[in-house]
């Protein structure tokens, strides 16, 4: 079937040979994958652990239904809550975006109860469960939070314990992201090459970045600039997150081949393109009770990954049989 020493050594230390306990079919277990950006209000989850996705984190949703979801079990949902943005900045009064996941900040009020305060909008994601607040900063469509409020958002948060996730697009935004001490983008910053000094400022930072690097395939400047921000941001040591904004154009339900192969080719690949899938953020562990498996023999070069985890689903941990022991 293979070699687990060699496989380990493409995949990461959690990869193993198994097979399954009902069907005898044989493949490969991973840790379980999550997608660290959708949006579950515009897809429909129920094919995703199917194919390959244990756990989501949605990056703008209404936040009363997103409280009052059932738990299904898997996917596992962590959550924003709504965007935080300027009034009249995006997404307000898009088609996709309903008023219910949107708030509009008029005040940069550090006391709770403001209407349109900054911190009475990160009160309020919190009080409905929310593991991350989201902000938007996108000067390419409208108006953006100033500074001060940016700043009483993450000290909000903060206090809390809440990272700050920013969507980022238009020239300077990911600087104000960072400068604002945002500990996520979450998108790999697009609409600029952000050279060095801000990749290594992001780094030591300690701010992630969320892939979704395949939105793009339609807009080769764009897709160009997020590569090559990514492997700058990649080889300098920075965290990066699988994600591919599901919900956003035609996507597959579950395991994104055009996004993996993407990260690969940015140059996060192997066992660090199994961490970015398999890193439990913003929890603090991955979904319990279950594993990835990839049927079929496990792949035998780098390049050979990307498309083998096309193949990936989720199953119950207890079903898996390893045979490399």
């Amino acid at each position: 079937m293979g070699d687990p020493f060699r496989l380990r050594a493409l995949l990461g230390d959690d990869a193993g040979l198994c097979h399954r306990a009902m069907t005898g079919e044989h493949g490969v277990s991973l840790p379980p994958f999550t997608d660290h950006h959708v949006h579950l209000h515009l897809i429909d989850e129920s094919g995703l652990a199917a194919h390959g996705i244990a756990g989501v984190v949605d990056l703008g949703g209404d936040p009363i239904a997103l409280a009052r979801r059932e738990n299904p079990g898997i996917p596992r949902v962590a959550y924003a809550g709504a965007f935080l943005t300027a009034a009249g900045g995006y997404p307000v009064g898009r088609s996709w975006a309903p008023p219910g996941i949107v708030r509009e900040i008029g005040d940069p009020s550090p006391h709770p109860g403001v209407a349109g305060g900054a911190a009475t909008a990160v009160d309020e994601q919190a009080s409905f469960g929310a593991s991350v607040i989201k902000v938007v900063l996108n000067s390419a469509a409208g108006p953006v939070l100033d500074a001060e409020t940016l700043g009483v958002i993450v000290a909000t948060a903060r206090r809390r314990g809440l990272p700050v996730v920013a969507h980022t697009e238009g020239d300077g935004m990911p600087q104000l992201a960072l400068d604002a001490g945002a500990a996520v983008l979450a998108h790999t910053p697009f609409t600029e090459l952000v050279g060095r000094r801000l990749t290594a400022h992001a780094v030591t930072a300690g701010q992630v970045w969320i892939s979704t690097l395949a939105i793009h395939r339609d807009d080769p400047e764009a897709a160009e600039n997020a590569r090559v921000n990514l492997a700058g941001f990649a080889a300098a040591g920075g965290r990066v997150l699988y994600g591919t904004d599901l919900g956003n154009g035609e996507q597959p339900v579950g395991v994104n081949p055009h996004e993996v192969t993407a990260l690969d080719r940015a140059g996060v690949r192997g066992a660090a393109l199994i961490a970015a899938m398999s890193d439990p953020w913003p929890l603090d562990a991955p979904p319990a009770g279950v594993s990835t498996f990839v049927p079929g023999p496990p792949p035998e070069t780098l390049d050979d990954v990307a498309g083998w985890l096309a193949g990936a689903t989720v199953v119950p941990t207890e079903e898996l049989i390893h045979d490399d022991h």
